[in-house]
Parts: C-alpha cells; sequence; structure tokens
C-alpha cells in the first residue's frame, strides 16, 4: 500500500523515467515495420553489422539523438547486415552503415556510412 512517501518518491521518479523513455532500437520485423507505417509514425531503419567501425560509430549518435525531444516519437527498427539480406533486397539497401528514415510509408532519405551528427540529425529530420 501506498503511502505519501512513497507517492512522492514515485512522482519525483517520473521526470527521469520521461528522459530514458525513447526510441530504443529492436529488431526489423516485417510486422513491426507495417505497423508503424500503418500508424504514420517516423521511423528511422538502421542497418548495421557487429563488426562494422562505421557502424559503431553512428550507434552512440543514433541512441542521443532519438533520446532527444525532438526525435522520441521514432520507431528504430535495426536490421543486421550478415543475416536479414531479405529485408536488404526489400530495402534496395547494399552496404552497412546505412540509416533510412520513413515518414509512413514513405522514404524520407537514407545515408550510408556518415558518422557526421549534423547530417544524421538532419536526415532524421527529413521524417518529422
Amino acid at each position: 500500500m501506498f503511502d505519501r512517501r512513497h507517492l512522492l518518491v514515485a512522482s519525483a521518479a517520473l521526470p527521469l523515467l520521461a528522459v530514458r523513455a525513447h526510441a530504443a532500437p529492436r529488431a526489423f520485423t516485417p510486422a513491426a515495420f507495417q505497423a508503424a507505417q500503418a500508424a504514420g509514425r517516423p521511423i528511422l531503419v538502421e542497418v548495421s553489422a557487429p563488426w562494422c567501425p562505421t557502424c559503431r560509430a553512428q550507434k552512440p549518435i543514433l541512441s542521443d539523438l532519438t533520446a532527444s525531444e525532438r526525435f522520441r516519437g521514432f520507431v528504430v527498427l535495426t536490421v543486421d547486415f550478415d543475416s536479414q539480406k531479405d529485408v536488404l533486397r526489400q530495402l534496395r539497401v547494399q552496404m552497412q552503415s546505412t540509416l533510412i528514415v520513413f515518414r509512413g510509408t514513405e522514404e524520407k532519405g537514407r545515408s550510408t556510412g556518415d558518422t557526421n551528427r549534423a547530417s544524421i540529425e538532419t536526415l532524421l529530420a527529413k521524417a518529422i
């Protein structure tokens, strides 16, 4: 049972939870992609490989940007370059470190090999 002290502690923690509540990346599945498209959500598709140094450089930039208020509403879907070849064909992707943004069903932009925070931010902004 909650008393007043528990309520105060819980309400003080809510802003901290809101800061953490951002677009956590999840594995690309056709169902997740279609659901985000149907909802008209901004979508970031991140094509990466664990051995890719460019992909590793992109990850903290993407994490930081999608945690920001401006991009918090994004659905972030990750595609494994080595194992999801069917998705690569579907999205017409030829290289790892490819970022694609959609607004609903419409592709708004893409880049490959970009590790510049400002240009990645500009790419994400195309989908909002």
